[in-house]
């Protein structure tokens, strides 16, 4: 069965793994989900990722999730843009994540990037996912 929306897909795989505890989760590579993994590596979310094979033989990425006193150090991960339903947005609205705490990654002309880097860079596009 083909899969609808691969990176919401990702981002439930790492909350379900943070609510068990789990210190890896496994999900299938794409090229979208490693730059949105790499946004989340350069903002301290995760403490890192690594292609590998999966069990059935296709690439996979293996993501080492963050814990801080035991908590996880990804509180909430929401998908904002949807297959049926994207969200675009200017750089003047651009969404502030609780107050500027958290981050909006955005899907832009010139890549995958962090709210504020598309601030800086001043373009806008797709709002992919919060992270708080």
């Amino acid at each position: 069965m083909a899969m609808n929306d691969p990176l919401g897909d990702m981002l439930t795989r790492i909350r379900n793994s943070q609510l068990r505890g789990k210190s890896t989760v496994e999900t299938p590579a794409s090229k979208i989900r490693a730059w949105v993994l790499d946004v989340l590596l350069a903002e301290g979310y995760i403490r890192g990722y690594e292609k590998t094979t999966g069990k059935d033989g296709h690439p996979a990425l293996e993501i080492s999730l963050k814990y801080y006193d035991g908590e996880p150090v990804i509180r909430e991960l929401r998908r904002v843009s949807t297959p049926g339903r994207r969200v675009y947005t200017g750089v003047k609205e651009i969404p502030q994540v609780r107050q500027g705490l958290g981050v909006a990654i955005v899907s832009t002309p010139k890549g995958v990037m962090s709210d504020a880097q598309a601030r800086a860079e001043n373009v806008g596009g797709e709002v992919l996912c919060t992270i708080f």
